[in-house]
């Protein structure tokens, strides 16, 4: 798909202001679209939406289709009549520079089990009633979520238990365990359907709201899907998985400059032959799922659709892995034949062989260009932006890096004196300097992280690779998104030709 020169900021809705512990979709998020759209903006880059587990990453859900309740506004169930004020009466005191997950969850649940109640004493001619059955009843709703409703029924039943350890009628599907289920825990059931209701009721305005300003959301998509979701345990037959429904390979990557032992991050493998022979119906339907909340969606870990780093299950490092061919190709070509036009970010970091970069080539997707890779000693370096080409997507840096304040204090003084000579600036608006080299380059987008628009240093990071807590909740203060902010950004823009 061909994409028009655009610029855009990346950041979450987790990372919006607000009151209640952690970003919303109510209406601060309309404040961030406004920024934004006066910065001369025209994407909005985000994490993955779905409903967040142990660890509390975007990139390890419990659905790959599903929301993320904890981003359902109180103050628009309030609006609906479903909150009244007295219930936002007594909001606990959150920090507002971070997202506190564990007492927020209590917190938001709290109001949501609130809701839920006042939803039931609806009469059923109720038009809110009308249109949460409609949602409820649609088949491509139902097509995923009865199984995610039911998969957190019974997580919640068994005490949070991983599904492989719940009783092995309901691990395996069982049709009478799942029915009996069913019946017994049908108001949990009804509860996570409303609140999946409630998300993409509140998304979806969301989204409009930016598409009315001429702004696309790009979306993400790990390639790899967390072991204990809904996605895996409906599922069962398109992974690596033995008689008990445990992986018996898993997802990492092998030993590089950045880890000896490499990354073993412990998803589930495809079994591709599966996915062909079912016309790769699962990944169709997941793409276009997720075309329905974003614009663009961007493929993380995009060389594993040509081969992937396949580790044997009970490894403790990556070492042990080898490489896997994979079938992207007539993947994206099923994809393409049932939706059309793809469009699609392939997120093409690390060691990338030729056989992957003829694969985002040959479907014309778009790579990905990291400033903050580019000041080695080496003019040949494809992240400078001399050595770019226009059908690729540049970036400060990603959720995964420092922001670039930060990465510039622990430089080298040798690399450090790289950067400054190739951007003409200087160590105190290094942020801005790099900002102005992604705009100014002939990428079609540049995209900067919010982080690196406020020029925050590394107290500000979203998420360091490989460190087990603390990542993820990143929260910018009400008020700091300034005027003069969006207007320097907005004369970039249009002096780039990004306008």
């Amino acid at each position: 798909m061909s994409f028009k020169r655009s610029f855009g900021i990346l950041a979450h809705p987790t990372s919006i202001p607000g009151p209640y512990g952690i970003g919303d979709l109510g209406g601060n998020i309309y404040k961030f679209i406004d920024f934004l759209h006066r910065s001369g903006g025209k994407l909005w880059q985000i994490m993955p939406l779905g409903p967040t587990g142990y660890g509390d990453s975007p990139y390890a859900c419990f659905s790959a289709i599903a929301g993320n309740p904890l981003l359902i506004s109180p103050e628009e169930l309030m609006k609906e009549g479903l909150l009244c004020k007295k219930d936002l009466g007594d909001i606990p005191d959150f920090p507002a520079e971070k997202v506190d997950f564990g007492p927020v969850i209590i917190y938001k649940y709290s109001l949501y089990k609130k809701a839920f109640a006042n939803f039931k004493k609806l009469p059923s001619g109720h038009a809110l009633a009308a249109d949460y059955n409609k949602f409820k009843s649609c088949p491509d709703s139902k097509a995923w979520l009865d199984d995610f409703a039911l998969f957190m029924a019974l997580k919640e039943k068994h005490g949070g238990a991983v599904w492989c350890d719940w009783p092995a009628p309901l691990a395996a599907r069982e049709k009478a365990a799942l029915d009996k289920a069913k019946v017994e825990l049908a108001d949990g059931v009804e509860f996570h359907k409303f609140l999946q209701y409630l998300f993409i009721k509140q998304w979806l305005k969301v989204k409009q709201y930016a598409n009315d300003l001429h702004i696309s959301v790009i979306g993400d998509i790990p390639i790899f899907v967390a072991y204990d979701s809904a996605d895996v345990w409906s599922n069962p037959s398109v992974f690596h998985l033995d008689v008990k429904g445990k992986p018996t390979a898993m997802a990492g990557v092998p030993p590089d400059y950045f880890s000896e032992t490499g990354q073993l991050w412990g998803n589930p493998l495809y079994r591709w032959d599966e996915l062909e022979h079912r016309g790769f119906d699962w990944w169709i339907f997941r793409v276009k799922e997720v075309l329905r909340l974003v614009d663009i969606i961007r493929i993380d870990h995009f060389r594993g659709f040509e081969g992937c780093w396949e580790v044997p299950a009970g490894s403790k490092t990556a070492v042990n892995g080898k490489w896997v061919k994979t079938k992207g190709r007539e993947m994206f070509r099923a994809i393409k034949r049932a939706l059309g036009d793809l469009p699609i970010i392939a997120e093409d970091l690390g060691v990338i062989t030729p056989e992957v970069e003829k694969l985002r080539d040959d479907f014309g997707f778009p790579g990905m260009k990291i400033l903050q890779f580019a000041f080695s000693a080496d003019t040949n370096n494809a992240y400078l932006p001399h050595n770019f080409t226009a059908n690729c997507v540049v970036y400060t840096g990603t959720h995964d890096n420092e922001t670039t304040r930060g990465w510039f204090a622990g430089l080298p003084a040798a690399v450090k004196k790289n950067a400054l000579e190739y951007s003409g600036g200087s160590a105190a608006s290094v942020h801005g300097d790099f900002i102005k080299m992604a705009i100014a380059s002939v990428a079609v987008f540049a995209v900067v992280p919010l982080q690196d628009v406020l020029g925050l240093d590394n107290r500000a990071r979203m998420n360091t690779p490989g460190k087990a807590s603390g990542n993820w909740g990143y929260r910018y203060r009400a008020g700091e998104l300034k005027a003069k902010y969006a207007a320097a950004l907005k004369k970039l823009c249009s002096l780039y030709g990004r306008i």
